[in-house]
């Protein structure tokens, strides 16, 4: 079920209703209330899934009781190894074995495959609740959460529809806990969400399904593209896909909050980012901060040699590309990134840029717009990788790019003024939690633009696509 659908726009208010209006008596029920709603919501795909999200749900759950139960034995880390081999295990046959067995082939059967691939299909979100399912049964390890008894209550942290197929990835130290004390309705952050909620879908509606008509047409023949064209094209993709995943992340932090949950936050207006250390401190947070503290820091982190700090930051950006997906891209894309980051980290300057850019003033500084337009332009770079089905592919775009031409025009004015208004609110907006994020005193003032914004979205459709990051 896709947030920008008629489906969501009928099944989001009949179970808030039900949720406040018939289960708030008891915890217990609207946790169950909260389960059922969230499976419906992710049947909705295909119902065969459901069995598997079941499954790890179950194995996560119980392996947090063992580990407990056998704390001081070595039947606990045993447990522990077993739930972490277990749960990869599922990810790995789902998402990479055809990626493993291909690339196999390739090298050595002269890229026969016949009989050795599974062709299943990939289940979505998997990357993003198994990640969340393991961040439990591993705090549960360290004595940082004491474990659930309640599975109704840790079924519906796993599942909780709002984030369940894209994020944000949450930890069992946040989420779980909201579910296990009564929840009141707070006028004022529901309010908010459903301003959060209209801008997610703003950024999905209007810019990122906008630029994806430019920038699938442009990669579809690229080889036939102006330079100019192509990196118009690799501009619109940046946009693209951070309308369309920091889209979904808002609108699930704001249909979060309409059921008195809060989740943490996955976006920060990264392209405002004065390095690429800042960057990554401010996109896909919820991924970032997973692999900082359950890879790197277990691994030795910054206070560790310099090989072994490059080795470390290798690691955790290697992984990162991989949990993207089955393709060499995703690697070459994180390797990338891993070579801007460590000239940083290894300077100490990674923790150079914090706080708003620009805090006291209306504008940047020359030197803050300037080392933001050199960051944009690295992360672009990085997402033709990201974009493209091969690295062949993604370097013969990019040497294509120096070739003069005239640029493909057939909707590149709209999706500028799109990407501007988005561009613009959040600037204006950047100190606060999301683009509407308002501290406008007129109540006509603040009606006109939310109408404003439902009028853009009305012209501006396209197609209800799905989000990008349905398929991590």
């Amino acid at each position: 079920m896709l947030f920008n659908s008629i489906e969501f726009a009928l099944f989001l208010p009949v179970v808030f209703l039900l949720y406040w209006f018939v289960f708030r008596r008891s915890v217990r029920a609207q946790n169950l209330f909260v389960v059922a709603a969230s499976y419906l919501f992710y049947g909705w795909w295909d119902w065969r899934f459901l069995f598997l999200i079941a499954f790890t749900s179950l194995c996560s759950w119980g392996s947090g009781l063992l580990i407990e139960r056998y704390r001081t034995r070595p039947v606990a880390k045993a447990v522990h190894v077993l739930n972490i081999v277990l749960n990869l295990a599922i990810l790995g046959v789902f998402k990479y074995y055809d990626f493993f067995v291909t690339s196999f082939a390739n090298l050595f059967l002269h890229g026969r495959t016949d009989g050795l691939l599974l062709n299943i299909i990939l289940p979505v979100g998997i990357s993003f609740y198994t990640f969340q399912a393991l961040s439990y049964s591993i705090d549960v390890y360290r004595g940082k959460l004491e474990p659930t008894r309640d599975i109704v209550q840790f079924f519906a942290f796993v599942s909780f529809f709002p984030q369940l197929v894209a994020g944000p990835i949450e930890r069992a130290t946040n989420l779980l806990p909201q579910f296990a004390k009564p929840r009141t309705f707070d006028y004022a952050q529901a309010v908010d969400g459903m301003r959060q909620i209209l801008w997610g879908l703003f950024k999905k509606i209007v810019v990122a399904d906008n630029c994806a008509a430019y920038v699938d047409y442009v990669y579809g023949a690229y080889s036939t593209q102006s330079g100019l064209t192509l990196a118009i094209a690799a501009v619109l993709f940046a946009f693209q896909i951070y309308g369309d995943f920091s889209g979904y992340s808002d609108i699930a932090i704001g249909t979060s909050k309409l059921f008195g949950i809060k989740l943490m936050r996955n976006f920060d207006n990264p392209y405002f980012s004065r390095d690429i250390a800042e960057f990554w401190r401010r996109w896909h947070i919820s991924l970032t901060t997973w692999f900082r503290d359950y890879v790197y820091i277990p691994l030795g982190g910054s206070r560790v040699s310099k090989a072994k700090v490059v080795r470390n930051t290798f690691v955790i950006f290697l992984l990162s590309g991989f949990w993207h997906g089955a393709n060499w891209t995703f690697l070459a894309w994180g390797a990338y990134h891993a070579v801007l980051f460590l000239p940083l980290i290894l300077l100490g300057r990674n923790r150079k840029f914090t706080g708003v850019v620009a805090e006291d003033r209306l504008l940047p500084s020359w030197s803050d717009f300037g080392r933001m337009l050199l960051t944009f332009i690295l992360v672009t770079v990085g997402l033709v990788l990201f974009r493209a089905d091969s690295i062949s592919q993604a370097w013969h775009y990019l040497a294509l790019l120096p070739q003069g031409g005239a640029a493909y025009t057939e909707g590149l004015v709209a999706c500028t003024v799109y990407v501007l208004l988005m561009l613009v609110m959040e600037w204006i907006h950047r100190a606060g939690n999301h683009g509407l994020d308002l501290h406008i005193r007129s109540t006509a003032l603040r009606i006109l633009l939310y109408y404003s914004l439902i009028v853009i979205m009305f012209f501006a459709y396209t197609n209800s696509e799905a989000f990008i990051y349905f398929q991590f």
